[in-house]
């Protein structure tokens, strides 16, 4: 959520950023219902002030002055009680308002309509010249055995798999490496809820929509939802509280599984495990105060590319357009994996990692302040950002390290996760 005395102050800024982020949206109306709401705040405020005077006074009145007094105050009760109802009214349509305003973009965002308009910033590693003409990641995994769709299907439905064998393996190697390497740069590892309440999901600004709804899975008689990352149960962890500017930066790293409908991507991917309703996943979070939320930002970028590098898969940065850019984020940045079993072996990029600045739009809702070193209060910053999306990096590293004949490399800073293996071959299948 916006800050309204922001809203108040600039409102040419803030339409041209609703403008940069396609949202139609009656600025003057909701000014108005504001100014509503002031003029209703101060008048119950004073409703009250003079009843609590009359109030005393009854104490100090006798005979006939007191019966009136108390008939007074009675009536000014009434009044008061219908003023503050009146007030609740309004503030209701004023909150329902301002939880449809998305987070403003940040000034370096480029603009555009929609994915095809975002910014590739650079592209880094180089692309594997295979002797053979690469597979993708699912026939690899389906000939040794890895990966079965179709009993998860018999079980589960579309848009599941077993992950198996060496493959299992293999993820708890990428959750091993990537706490590793977060905690060297200061992140608290945590393993967080995988179901919250409605309340929260609705303040981290991921359910304000019926289209936002219809990505969740949701629980109606417990009013419950599962997350659809790590972020979504760590966030709120310091929903109401004040934290200490001193204790800045805070950086969580959380692994959780992950729940999401993927709907209205029927018929993208449907095979394998690409686009999946369950995957696991390693999320950076970090609380911030305002000075330090962008050079934070860098440094959570910095570290996926890191984590990228180390495992040798090439890959490109892009900064996503003002109209790609999801609600609750001021800016976000894609790293997209290069899958050179994709599009019939000729290749493709594909997105593997998120990170995002959301400013104090989540902290906001959730009223998560920071204490200043000044003893000055501001509502806190908050990042979030993938270390790994263990499916896609599975993905990644079957086909950037698959053998001609047909087994496949384990990534040498991997292999000490796993027993020192180096190589998944045929005969593990299983």
């Amino acid at each position: 959520m916006l800050d309204i005395k922001f809203i108040r102050e600039n409102p040419e800024k803030f339409k041209k950023g609703l403008k940069k982020k396609l949202v139609d949206f009656d600025v003057a109306y909701l000014l108005e219902v504001d100014e509503k709401r002031r003029l209703k705040i101060k008048e119950v405020d004073d409703l009250r002030h003079r009843h609590k005077e009359h109030s005393d006074a009854i104490a100090k009145a006798s005979g006939n002055e007191r019966v009136e007094m108390i008939e007074k105050v009675k009536m000014e009760k009434q009044k008061l009680e219908y003023t503050a109802f009146e007030l609740r009214t309004i503030e209701d349509e004023f909150q329902e308002l301002m939880y449809k305003i998305p987070n403003l973009p940040l000034e370096d965002v480029p603009e555009g309509k929609d994915e095809r308009e975002n910014v590739v910033m650079r592209e880094v590693g180089e692309k594997l010249e295979f002797g053979f003409a690469p597979r993708d990641y699912f026939a690899i995994a389906k000939d040794l055995g890895l990966i079965d769709t179709e009993r998860a299907a018999k079980v589960s439905g579309s848009r599941f798999g077993y992950i198996k064998g060496d493959l299992a393996r293999l993820e708890f190697a990428l959750v091993h490496f990537a706490f590793e390497r977060l905690m060297a740069h200061g992140f608290m590892p945590i393993v967080p809820p995988v179901i919250i309440k409605e309340e929260m999901m609705q303040k981290l600004g991921y359910v304000d929509t019926e289209k936002d709804k219809a990505e969740r899975y949701f629980l109606p008689e417990d009013k419950m939802y599962f997350v659809g990352t790590a972020e979504q149960s760590l966030v709120p962890m310091h929903a109401d509280e004040i934290l200490d500017e001193k204790n800045m930066p805070m950086r969580y790293a959380g692994f959780s599984t992950c729940f999401r409908r993927e709907a209205g991507s029927y018929g993208k991917d449907t095979q394998g495990i690409l686009r999946v309703h369950q995957f696991d996943k390693v999320e950076m979070v970090i609380f911030a105060s305002s000075n330090t939320a962008r050079a934070e930002h860098e440094r959570m970028i910095a570290i996926e590319e890191e984590l990228m590098q180390a495992l040798g898969i090439p890959y490109r940065v892009v900064a996503l357009c003002t109209g790609d850019t999801a609600k609750p984020s001021a800016r976000t940045v894609d790293i997209e994996a290069w899958l050179p079993g994709q599009n019939n072996g000729k290749g493709e990029y594909r997105e593997t990692h998120s990170s995002s600045n959301t400013t104090d739009f989540q902290a906001r809702r959730l009223n998560i302040k920071l204490r200043r070193t000044d003893g000055k209060l501001e509502c806190a910053h908050i990042l979030n950002g993938t270390a790994f999306a263990i499916g896609r990096m599975i993905i990644a590293i079957l086909e950037n390290y698959q053998q001609e004949d047909g087994s496949i490399k384990i990534p040498e800073v991997l292999q000490k996760y796993m027993g020192g293996m180096e190589i998944i071959s045929a005969d593990k299948k299983i």
